[in-house]
């Protein structure tokens, strides 16, 4: 394996919805099967910039822009997580990509298991970073926390929105680091709740039951931790690992670390201890 992270390239992809923006590292048609990557919302594939990089030193890792987040073009109403995962599909289609492995970060946890519903021949492991399962009082909570701002005239949302952004933060994150994904926070506009939409009417215990692929589930230090746990119960062959320590940025901060957890499982079936 190469000593250094490979260079990451970008590209666009014609899909359903227009084009898809894909930021990408590593080359395929290795021993290793390709890993695709969604973000959470309302951020951007930004936030794999450096995972990619990592992963790609032994096999291609890209990482897409979900329709209207980042450099994606929108839909024309507010999608579901199905709409999502059968857009992503548009890309890997695109590339000639065949089999491969799937990563999802919140949002782009659901958008995973999806996808394996929608390609089950296609999507050989799962890697979900958060698997939330809510009450409905729960809900209520979620919803209201994650509400999209309101823009006022002096700009206080903005605040607001680095002050919620830093709280969770991983913490070995400096203001600059969060600075350097933050603008992609607030880029969706007034599309920026759509992506929470769509998460919180895609419940798991009815659809991740469908999924065969081996799971490996991470429960970091962040604002789902609480609900993670309960996922153990619906996967049929997963394992939830916690990582108390690390939370947003980690993937950023902590790209070799977390590849030494994510390449056993990815090329050898084994799940981290």
């Amino acid at each position: 394996m190469p000593n250094s992270p490979a260079p990451m390239r970008k590209a666009y992809v014609n899909g359903r919805f227009g084009q898809m923006h894909v930021r990408m590292a590593g080359e395929n048609g290795g021993t290793h099967r390709p890993l695709v990557c969604f973000h959470l919302s309302p951020v951007s594939s930004v936030i794999y910039e450096n995972w990619i990089r990592e992963m790609g030193r032994d096999r291609l890792a890209l990482a897409i822009d979900t329709p209207g987040y980042g450099m994606s073009d929108p839909p024309a109403a507010p999608p579901t997580i199905a709409d999502f995962a059968a857009a992503m599909g548009d890309v890997t289609d695109a590339l000639g990509i065949k089999e491969f492995d799937v990563m999802g970060y919140h949002t782009g946890s659901k958008i995973c298991v999806e996808t394996a519903r929608q390609r089950p021949t296609q999507v050989k492991h799962l890697v979900l970073v958060s698997a939330p399962i809510y009450t409905e009082e729960d809900l209520k909570h979620i919803r209201a926390e994650n509400a999209p701002p309101d823009p006022e005239p002096t700009g206080e949302f903005l605040k607001r929105q680095w002050q919620v952004t830093w709280q969770y933060r991983d913490l070995a994150m400096t203001p600059g680091d969060l600075m350097e994904h933050f603008p992609d926070h607030l880029r969706g506009g007034a599309r920026r709740g759509w992506g929470h939409r769509a998460a919180f009417a895609y419940t798991y215990p009815e659809t991740i039951v469908d999924v065969g692929a081996p799971i490996l589930v991470f429960n970091p230090d962040d604002d789902l931790k609480p609900y993670t746990p309960r996922i153990a119960q619906y996967l049929k062959n997963g394992r939830v690992k916690d990582l108390p320590g690390w939370s947003h940025g980690f993937l950023h901060l902590r790209p070799a670390e977390a590849a030494a957890l994510v390449r056993p499982f990815l090329d050898q079936d084994k799940f981290p201890d």
